[in-house]
């Protein structure tokens, strides 16, 4: 008895949590043919959520502040990505802003500007700062956002299955 006790208060106090993963510029990725402004006003960003940035080698990720986004500058990066494959995980509320650091990418559009709301807030999807941008793509064919399932998520799920298991068993 003390064990199913034990292993139910080990349950509750296992922390989950549940954010979308948002696949930037959806099945078309992080590449020069997207169009961000158009992605980040389709979607609500919220701490707890996870940026996914998929790319090929001649790109990268500069996470940047507001003027060098403005002006496509990334030598004060506050953050830099590289290596195909980046998921950054929103952390706080507010705006954040990301470039392309190659040469002539970012000021051919490709940057994403994003608005994150507290957590369980409805946000907009991006601040009105005025980007140039190419024409906008043909709508995904699938889903740009879904629940992330991380390894905490995973645990969680069969600890709960191993709790329901002793609970029945006796």
């Amino acid at each position: 008895m003390a064990m199913r006790i034990a292993l139910l208060i080990l349950a509750l106090a296992t922390p989950v949590v549940y954010g979308a993963q948002h696949v930037v510029g959806g099945s078309q990725g992080w590449s020069q043919t997207g169009d961000y402004t158009t992605w980040a006003n389709s979607q609500t960003f919220a701490v707890g959520d996870t940026l996914l940035f998929t790319y090929d080698t001649t790109h990268q990720v500069d996470e940047v502040d507001q003027a060098d986004y403005n002006s496509c500058t990334s030598s004060n990066a506050i953050k830099n990505y590289n290596g195909g494959s980046t998921t950054i995980t929103l952390t706080t509320a507010g705006p954040m802003y990301f470039i392309c650091p190659t040469p002539g990418h970012c000021t051919q559009g490709m940057k994403l500007s994003i608005t994150v709301g507290a957590a369980g807030t409805t946000p907009s999807g991006s601040p009105t700062t005025p980007t140039v941008t190419s024409p906008p793509p043909p709508p995904a064919k699938n889903g740009v956002a879904s629940i992330s399932c991380n390894m905490n998520n995973l645990m969680f799920g069969i600890l709960l299955v191993f709790v329901t298991m002793f609970a029945y068993m006796g």
